[in-house]
């Protein structure tokens, strides 16, 4: 079963230009389309096309001075599996704190255990692990003094909630920091945890994660 599900949206209008006559669905190794994109220079401009019942994603790549048109097709994979689709979930704690400090969070508990045990309170939301070298526990209060807005922390509760996640996906997800200021970590009882990226005017990334379930819970289940 999966544990672990992304969702990444880029909104029509925030492309210089956008067409697309019908919903279509593509099938893309994103390996490889990983590989496809550092053929691209920093400031080039990026056109992806395909047709709709074509095999290939064309990506092509225009200098800044349009002296140097690169083009590559992509082979495209058969999607068997259906859409997956996200309902929208009621939380019960919502934290929006700066992305480079959960950044840092994720990775100095990673450094310590394989486990963060996450909880929110009203005395915050606390990140928690254990390991062989010791336990370590970080605390953030809701915060307003920051200089800049996008450096305070601001935390939404309905109910307190505790649950825990696996440290190696929490910490995969920091690698979107570059794209956002601030991330905001959504949380309830049973539910997997949302890490949400918002991408200037442009759209999103939603990490989705399954808690662990402790072996005394699976006792009790059984």
């Amino acid at each position: 079963s999966h544990v672990c599900l992304v969702a990444f949206e880029l909104k029509s209008d925030g492309f210089d230009h956008f067409r697309c006559d019908r919903p279509l669905t593509l099938g893309i190794n994103l390996e490889n389309m990983a590989k496809i994109l550092k053929c691209a220079g920093t400031n080039d401009i990026i056109t992806l096309k395909a047709d709709d019942n074509g095999d290939t994603l064309t990506l092509m790549f225009e200098s800044e001075k349009q002296d140097r048109i690169t083009d590559v097709d992509l082979k495209l994979m058969s999607i068997e599996s259906e859409h997956l689709g996200i309902p929208e979930q009621h939380y019960s704690a919502k934290a929006v704190l700066p992305s480079a400090e959960y950044m840092r969070i994720v990775r100095d508990l990673a450094s310590i255990g394989d486990t963060a045990f996450i909880s929110a309170a009203k005395e915050g939301i606390k990140f928690s692990t254990t390991g062989d070298v010791g336990t370590a526990n970080i605390t953030l209060r809701q915060t307003t003094s920051a200089d800049k807005e996008e450096d305070n922390v601001h935390i939404e509760l309905n109910e307190p909630v505790a649950l825990s996640f696996a440290l190696r996906y929490l910490n995969n997800f920091a690698k979107a920091t570059p794209l956002a200021t601030q991330v905001q970590v959504s949380l309830t009882k049973d539910t997997p945890v949302q890490v949400g990226y918002d991408i200037a005017d442009m759209g999103h990334i939603k990490y989705y994660l399954a808690p662990k379930i402790d072996d005394d819970e699976m006792a009790d289940e059984s």
